[in-house]
């Protein structure tokens, strides 16, 4: 990856930072926090690691994404608008009545979205069918989904990691968006799930752990997953929340809240300040 190829992709990256906000914005409602922390992970799926057609977003031998902690649909909506399934017009639309964009991910309704999500564990379950359903089929597409690290806590997640080692799915990429805050409060406070590197690998996992912010470590654990054999593979990214705002970063508040007039400018202001700094870099 060159240092050109770098620079598009954290301008993507911000830009999807942008679109999330624009959304919840919008809406007055929503969960910026996770949104904006995944926003590399997601460029990096929807621009380097996803095989995909977005004039054709059932295409029976295309890679899928299940992205399991569904509340997170502001950066998932903002990455499929910018790889061309649906105009990016429609992102102010977010969780308004009619919308094809509703507050978790439809299947149904969204075109590029593999499944509907948003009761947390049953996202990464299902991409667990999926994975085992290429393998049945003898098919060459890969499976990806990406959880919060306050989603591991429930345990239909570790019904799923069983179910994944016991049939060697290494097909299967998990991406733990690992940001530390959740809806109550710390991960570490609410259930404390730690050490999520141990607790994988006893569960039969390949395990990588990587800076999330930073693709070229990235780039690095998605090509050892593919090298993976016999078994999945989880990456636990770490990450910020609210990555990107200032006001946002770290704080448990703007897990689900909406920025007011005067905090949304300021955001925008920082995020656009952002975009101009790569331009130029």
């Amino acid at each position: 990856m060159d240092a050109k190829e770098l620079k598009q992709l954290r301008q993507h990256a911000c830009q999807l930072r942008m679109d999330a906000l624009e959304e919840v914005f919008s809406a007055q409602s929503g969960h910026p926090g996770g949104a904006l922390s995944s926003a590399e992970i997601l460029t990096w799926l929807y621009w380097k690691q996803l095989r995909i057609d977005p004039a054709q977003p059932r295409k029976a031998d295309r890679d899928r994404f299940v992205l399991s902690k569904g509340h997170s649909s502001p950066g998932l909506y903002a990455a499929l608008a910018r790889r061309g399934y649906f105009s990016p017009d429609l992102l102010p639309t977010f969780r308004a009545s009619g919308s094809i964009l509703q507050g978790h991910p439809d299947m149904k309704k969204c075109p590029g979205v593999d499944m509907t999500t948003g009761s947390l564990g049953q996202g990464v379950s299902a991409a667990c069918g999926m994975a085992l359903a290429s393998k049945l089929d003898g098919a060459s597409w890969r499976v990806y989904t990406l959880l919060g690290d306050g989603e591991i806590e429930e345990g239909q997640v570790w019904e799923a990691a069983m179910f994944a080692a016991h049939n060697k799915l290494d097909n299967l990429c998990w991406i733990v968006d690992c940001n530390g805050l959740q809806i109550d409060g710390t991960v570490e406070d609410v259930a404390g799930p730690g050490p999520l590197d141990q607790k994988f690998a006893a569960f039969g996992f390949a395990v990588y752990t990587v800076d999330g912010h930073d693709f070229e470590a990235l780039e690095k654990a998605f090509a050892a997953a593919e090298q993976e054999k016999g078994r999945p593979t989880v990456i636990l990214a770490k990450t910020i929340k609210g990555k990107g705002v200032s006001f946002m970063e770290n704080q448990v508040g703007w897990h689900g809240s909406a920025p007011n007039a005067e905090q949304y400018a300021q955001a925008k202001q920082e995020l656009e300040a952002e975009m101009a700094r790569l331009e130029v870099e």
